[in-house]
């Protein structure tokens, strides 16, 4: 294991097997220099296999916190109030395309595991997270198996069984279905069904990111079989609006793009959970309305993604009012993305059809002026909390320092675009340019959101000083994000020349996140009308040798091998000016003080509802 890896990593390793540090340490240091938690365990239990037999073994699973919830009662603590201004349409987080509804989906679906703060995987429907040392995951990478717990029952009393974590993995491979996190599930071979509690599931290569199917933010809910199978279209949109699940809450009314109300889930394995007995997820307004309501009136408990301008969130910050700014996690990235087919042109029914060029974004010079001539300093100073805490970036692939590109500079350089310009022929026509009759006027696209709306006041700015014109417009995010088919304004169809979010690194190896810009066989990864628009490459970037070193990585159990690759997919990003990256930042919640803090879990690594199970007040 030593002779695969480099640097800090094999100070770590020295460090383990010398008993400097203990195993979990080292679990938690590797994963934060870039290494897998699958891999780290596999180091892990190298030293572990190689010391003394009679050593006892020490756990790498974490704990999922649950503080002071031993002798409470269900439902004693009345109603918990979030305000979620980015409302869910849907409730079925396997489909959803989008956090918002992912979000909603917590209180209700749940995942063999999740993924904690430190990047540890816990149990969640399973007994033990498996592990090298435990037998439940082979050395090589290439099978897992899950022994779940006993008792644990469905909303509608059905038990859980291994038949319905094989029966979600057939679901999710039926491209029918337009399951967003399908790429995590083609690399199965097969299942069996050992008993009514444990399933083996093979891979077709070692899989480093095994783990990814099976936890919260790779959407790797589980789906009842009974419910499900043979479903026709009605049910599947009833399941939308009120999924069966095994988590500690039942939907009581859905209104979709508007709010949630949830009660306890009388059938939950814990007879003392949840604590609280309604919860109503209330959508609408805007981050600096949620910040108000949860931090300075109390009008709500927890107010979800604050993206507020700095100077706002402080001026509410005060000893004496009823909530508190929570800050977590920090592996976001903000990011404005080029259409690379032509939106303006129909084939075949679809706009931004893969195959058909966007007229001026596929010139690599503009997309690289339009790079030099945005100023990402000025964004971070002005709408993020700065430089030193929320940076910005030249690295699509930001935040872990082992796959932090050292090739690559943050440029403004607004000269140099106008340069870049003249010189591929787009000549200044008036205030803006042309070439061959083709105007470079750019139609850019986000949610409707006060620092969305500021950094697209700059962009258009910028633009103009480099003789790019920038028609900017916004939608509720209840629309931009919504992945049903019929809705031509969501980010999956991409009928614009450039768009804005943010998507959050997740853990690595990152290969949920870099998935963005992998075309698949046949195209089968861009967003377009054959999959439901359910690919997660929604720009139709296409590049066969970054397609290449992604199908590498997905299957390299070497840490240091994998940093290299994606180091190099992030380059080759880099030099094809195929994404704008503009910060990094982290996640900003309002939380009522009268809310447990530990026991909310908030992390970068899973959405933030997902232990509402051991939401409680304190004592």
């Amino acid at each position: 294991m030593t002779n695969s890896t480099t640097g800090p990593f094999s100070t770590l390793y020295s460090q383990l097997k010398s008993g400097e540090i203990s195993r979990r340490s080292f679990i938690e240091r590797s994963v934060g220099l870039g290494m897998g938690v699958g891999m780290a365990l596999m180091a892990a239990d190298a030293v572990a296999q190689s010391a003394t037999p009679d050593a006892p073994a020490a756990s790498a699973e974490g704990v999922i916190p649950a503080v002071n919830t031993e002798n409470q009662t269900r439902g004693e603590g009345g109603e918990l109030k979030i305000l979620q201004w980015q409302a869910p349409s849907q409730l079925n987080g396997l489909v959803a395309t989008g956090d918002k509804d992912q979000l909603a989906s917590g209180p209700v679906q749940e995942s063999l595991m999740v993924r904690l703060a430190d990047g540890v995987l816990a149990p969640q429907l399973v007994t033990q997270v498996p592990s090298v040392a435990n037998g439940d995951l082979a050395e090589d990478l290439t099978s897992v198996t899950f022994r779940l717990k006993e008792g644990v029952l469905w909303s509608d009393g059905e038990p859980l069984t291994a038949n319905d974590v094989a029966f979600t993995i057939d679901w999710a491979l039926d491209e029918a279905n337009a399951v967003t996190s399908y790429s995590f599930y083609e690399t199965i071979d097969s299942t069996e069904v050992v008993d009514d509690l444990t399933i083996t599931i093979n891979f077709k290569n070692p899989n480093p990111t095994w783990a990814d199917a099976y936890t919260g933010m790779g959407s790797g809910l589980v789906l009842p079989k009974h419910i499900l199978e043979g479903a026709d279209q009605t049910a599947l949109d009833q399941f939308r609006s009120n999924p069966i699940g095994t988590g500690p809450y039942v939907v009581e009314s859905f209104s979709a793009n508007d709010q949630v109300i949830y009660v306890a889930n009388q059938n939950y394995r814990e007879a003392t959970k949840p604590y609280f007995e309604r919860v109503l997820l209330k959508g609408g307004g805007d981050a600096q309305a949620a910040a108000r309501a949860t931090i300075q009136t109390g009008e709500f408990d927890y107010g979800w993604n604050l993206a507020v301008e700095p100077e706002l969130l402080r001026e509410m910050e005060k000893a004496d009012n009823p909530g508190e700014l929570v800050t977590y996690g920090g592996l976001t990235i903000e990011r404005m993305n080029f259409n690379f087919s032509d939106p303006n042109t129909e084939v075949n029914g679809q706009r931004s059809e893969m195959n058909t060029p966007h007229p001026f974004l596929s010139d690599l010079a503009v997309r690289q002026a339009i790079r030099m001539g945005t100023n990402r300093t000025l964004m971070s100073e002005q709408f993020y909390f700065g430089p030193v805490d929320e940076p910005p970036v030249q690295n699509v692939l930001s935040g872990i320092p082992s796959m932090e590109s050292p090739n690559t500079e943050l440029v403004y350089d607004p000269e140099g675009a106008k340069a870049l310009l003249d010189e591929a022929g787009w000549v200044m026509d008036g205030d803006f340019r042309k070439k061959d009759g083709v105007e470079l006027k750019i139609v850019h696209y986000t949610t409707v959101s006060p620092v969305r709306q500021k950094i697209q006041a700059v962009f258009k700015q910028n633009m103009a000083d480099i003789g790019i014109e920038v028609e900017i417009s916004s939608v509720d995010s209840a629309i931009f994000f919504d992945n049903a088919v019929g809705n031509d304004q969501n980010n999956s169809h991409f009928y614009q020349d450039m768009n804005e979010f943010a998507s959050g690194v997740g853990a690595p190896p990152p290969v949920a996140y870099m998935i963005r810009w992998y075309t698949g066989e046949g195209g089968r990864e861009i967003a377009q009308q054959s999959n439901g628009w359910a690919g997660r490459n929604i720009q139709r970037y296409q590049n066969a040798e970054y397609d290449a070193i992604y199908d590498a990585a997905r299957i390299e159990p070497d840490p240091a091998k994998s940093a290299e690759m994606f180091i190099q997919m992030n380059d080759i990003l880099f030099n094809d000016a195929a994404v704008l990256p503009l910060v990094r930042y982290g996640s900003k919640a309002g939380v009522s003080k009268r809310l447990n803090r530990e026991n909310l879990a908030l992390s970068g690594y899973e959405f933030s509802y997902w232990n509402i199970a051991n939401w409680n007040v304190n004592e």
